[in-house]
């Protein structure tokens, strides 16, 4: 999370306790609060320690453009703390969002707590008709789609990777089944099944009917698959990380992810309707 100066100026008076509303915290409090976000300041027993709100938005300037400025703006607004000094949180939650709104971003309820979420993330959703028979599988898709969008929006980037691939392993698994009853269940390797659905649905890059620049394509979605894959166990947060992601890097997968399930889903409904014309499937450009 990064803001401009104007918000961490506002910022370091709410932690400070220097806006109407906001519970004061003393000098030795600031320095417990921000110890608890990577700082090792001690609190200066014989004086000497800067104006409060000029020491608060200093640590903020540290926290910048980290997680750690997101977990202290949660923190800030702990409803707790205004339970215990008799105001309500949601006051100051509408004035903090006021500012932030600046800078993308928008503090929202979470349960008894907040959370804060980027303004502007685009919608996650499939255009095509995304239906599939199996009403467990559906549900995944339908899960999966809604906690990119989710995930993205908090900055959960970890997390959106996951349910990238996640959203490209239940798609696959909906049409596979959709399209053979008898399919053997998914083993957990996203290549194979999705060989397995290419084939399904003609879209194997070797087809002799088909253009070169249509075969390096369908080629490419072969190596999609596969960096899906392979950037969740890199970069997901079903594994240790050995990469930890940024936004750019959630938002490639999620949408690719996306594109991906469209094209699949187009593709299939492209060819039922041709299979309920009486055109065999299998023949002329499916693809």
């Amino acid at each position: 999370m990064k803001v401009s100066e104007y918000s961490i100026d506002f910022l370091g008076k709410l932690i400070a306790g220097d806006l109407d509303g906001a519970p004061y915290r003393s000098g030795s409090q600031l320095v417990k609060f921000f110890n608890q976000f990577g700082a090792r300041d001690v609190y200066p027993s014989g004086g000497g320690f800067p104006t409060r709100r000029i020491y608060a938005q200093d640590k903020l300037r540290e926290l910048n453009g980290h997680d750690g400025l997101k977990r202290a703006v949660l923190e800030a607004l702990d409803p707790r703390a205004y339970l215990k000094a008799g105001m309500p949180a949601d006051a100051m939650v509408a004035k903090v969002n006021e500012q932030l709104k600046y800078d993308c971003y928008e503090v929202v309820q979470d349960g008894l707590a907040f959370k804060i979420r980027e303004l502007g993330v685009a919608s996650v959703k499939l255009t095509a008709p995304a239906v599939v028979s199996h009403e467990l599988t559906q549900l995944a898709i339908d899960e999966n789609t809604r906690k990119c969008e989710e995930k993205l929006a908090a900055g959960d980037y970890t997390g959106a990777i996951t349910n990238a691939r996640s959203l490209v392993e239940s798609v696959l698994v909906g049409i596979a089944k959709d399209l053979d009853s008898s399919a053997p269940e998914y083993d957990g390797n996203l290549q194979a099944l999705y060989k397995r659905v290419q084939k399904q649905l003609n879209l194997e890059p070797d087809r002799k009917d088909i253009s070169d620049s249509l075969r390096q394509i369908l080629s490419g979605l072969v190596s999609v698959v596969g960096g899906l894959a392979s950037i969740r166990n890199k970069m997901g947060d079903a594994h240790a990380l050995s990469y930890r992601p940024s936004r750019h890097h959630a938002k490639l997968a999620v949408y690719t992810a996306v594109t991906l399930a469209d094209f699949l889903f187009e593709t299939k409904n492209y060819q039922q309707r041709r299979i309920a014309k009486g055109t065999s499937a299998a023949q002329g450009d499916s693809a």
